[in-house]
């Protein structure tokens, strides 16, 4: 069974990459020969042209993060692994790579911008402010959860603090030689990626990487809020760019030994998780809408149309490229989403409730197929969930800036706009209500404003292919009404149930976000009936 899910995946992934991505480059009109912001700003520290493996690294390994293994996971430990095996290739296919791409190319024709700037040109000032608005609040948020669970990996296993900080020295080093001193790419990888798989084996076996990373979840907080805020006004050149390159090495890892473990070792391990436990297996929890908020990376999540439009558009060489960074990049996080199934398959109800826990207990045991002892495996599979977390943290912390900078017109400068945003994820993370930090009480509510995010992109671009580029948008309006009638359910059932258990906040959060998205849908319809755009608001 484990064998023939990630074939027809495959296979799958690989059919809708051909000829869906060929539909979707033919509507956006994407040139190889037209200038991209990249090419045409290069202003050195945000608009720099990448190698296409440099930027689908990049790219991969931020919209990765985590999401891909701990939603699907949840999702099958509570309904059954077909219904999220599913909804993986569905939502990857026709709305998560739709999503991700529609936001690369939209951002590549309005100056390498956010979505935000596309709702202002296309929908209007007031949409781009509520639009940026909550995007900023949504990545802070972001910020603050991925700040503990990294700070949390690192002061759990001293050998992955020192193979996430051995690499980002690395990627320092990377960055210098590839662009400065011009050594090719190729040389830099068969240099740098032994090196940083290698460290997990040296960080365990080592004593003094034992007792020098040995350190407390406060202090990595503070050492990880250093380094995200260094990683944000940095050039992407010198730092973000290598370091996603090189972390994207250990995803590829973990997809190469994912597949040695499901297609040949599918026979050797006993699968005992039911293939569906029904419609309302858990109170409160339903098929619909449930599944489809709760796998979000694995097949649609907001998050990536602001990776899509913020870090992603300003690196691109080619208009082309878009069609292997933003589709691509989806449909193999699909196969990621896949293999994460798979090792809850394996796990059954025991440590289902562990997402981390179960991928790590998972890869240990594929990876001993190729001889690697199942220690060291479970903590490769911690270091690739922590290089997940660690892109995902530094470049949340760049969109942020970049989102506060537009929201406020460019008035503010990157340091400052920085600082707000690492600032107020680390008052998320201490600031206490009895025995719950500010993050966790707002933190329930984050999966439908995520996937509110996803259904407004899809909208905002759906709107400029039909204004702008005078095209059909079907194949986005479907998904967007789809993701937004899903998400009001969503938030009306999240309403109900704190409404009864007396957990106000989340109650208000709700109610603002439903009103937000109604605001923005109006401004979408009266866009699309007006016969000239809006006048958007002055830079």
């Amino acid at each position: 069974m484990l064998a023939a899910m990630l074939l027809i995946a495959i296979v799958f992934f690989l059919v809708v990459y051909r000829f869906y991505g060929r539909f979707m480059a033919a509507v956006y009109e994407l040139d190889k020969d037209k200038k991209t912001p990249a090419e045409e700003i290069n202003d050195g520290v945000d608009y720099c042209p990448a190698h296409p493996a440099v930027l689908t690294g990049h790219h991969f390994a931020s919209i990765a993060g985590a999401g891909p293994i701990v939603g699907p996971i949840a999702a099958a430990a509570l309904f059954g692994w077909l219904p999220a095996f599913i909804w993986c290739l569905i939502g990857a296919a026709f709305l998560g790579g739709v999503h991700d791409m529609g936001a690369v190319a939209s951002s590549i024709r309005h100056g390498g911008k956010s979505v935000g700037e596309v709702v202002n040109r296309w929908m209007g000032g007031r949409a781009k402010k509520l639009f940026l608005c909550f995007t900023w609040l949504a990545l802070v948020l972001v910020l603050a959860v991925f700040l503990e669970l990294s700070a949390k990996t690192m002061a759990g296993s001293p050998a992955v603090a020192f193979s996430a900080t051995l690499y980002i020295v690395l990627a320092l080093v990377f960055g210098v030689l590839l662009y400065k001193c011009h050594v090719p790419l190729w040389v830099m990888t068969i240099i740098m990626v032994p090196i940083v798989l290698g460290a997990v084996w040296y960080g365990l076996s080592a004593a003094w990487v034992q007792t020098v990373f040995a350190h407390s979840v406060d202090t990595w907080r503070f050492v990880l809020a250093g380094y995200i805020f260094v990683a944000s006004v940095l050039p992407v050149w010198l730092l973000l760019q290598p370091r996603d390159y090189l972390a994207s090495y250990m995803l590829y890892f973990a997809l190469i030994i994912g597949f040695i473990g499901m297609v040949f070792g599918a026979g050797r391990f006993e699968i005992t998780l039911p293939a569906f436990k029904g419609f309302n297996p858990a109170d409160a929890e339903y098929l619909w809408p449930s599944l489809f908020i709760l796998v979000a990376c694995g097949a649609i999540s907001g998050f990536h149309s602001l990776v899509a439009s913020g870090t992603t558009s300003k690196q691109i060489r080619k208009e082309t490229d878009a069609k292997l960074i933003g589709y691509g990049s989806m449909l193999l996080e699909g196969v990621l989403a896949v293999m994460a199934i798979g090792t809850v398959m394996m796990a059954g109800d025991a440590v289902a409730t562990q997402p981390v826990a179960t991928f790590s207990e998972g890869f240990g045991k594929f990876a001993s197929l190729v001889g690697i002892r199942p220690e060291v495996g479970v903590a490769l599979g911690a270091l690739a969930i922590n290089s997940f977390l660690l892109t995902t943290l530094d470049t949340a912390t760049r969109l942020g800036r970049y989102q506060l900078q537009e929201l406020t017109n460019m008035k503010a400068d990157r340091y400052t706009a920085t600082i707000i945003g690492v600032a107020v994820a680390l008052a998320l993370l201490y600031i206490r209500s009895g025995e719950k930090a500010a993050w966790q009480l707002i933190w329930p509510i984050f999966g439908a404003s995520n996937q509110l995010v996803a259904a407004l992109a899809l909208m905002g671009v759906g709107v400029w292919v039909a204004k702008g580029l005078k095209k059909g948008t079907l194949f986005l309006m479907v998904p967007a009404g789809f993701m937004m009638v899903t998400t009001f359910v969503g938030l009306l059932l999240l309403i109900k149930t704190n409404l009864a258990s007396g957990n106000y906040l989340l109650v208000v959060v709700g109610v603002v976000l439903l009103v937000l998205a109604g605001v923005l849908i109006r401004e979408a319809v009266a866009a699309l009936r007006r016969t000239e755009p809006p006048e958007p608001v002055a830079e």
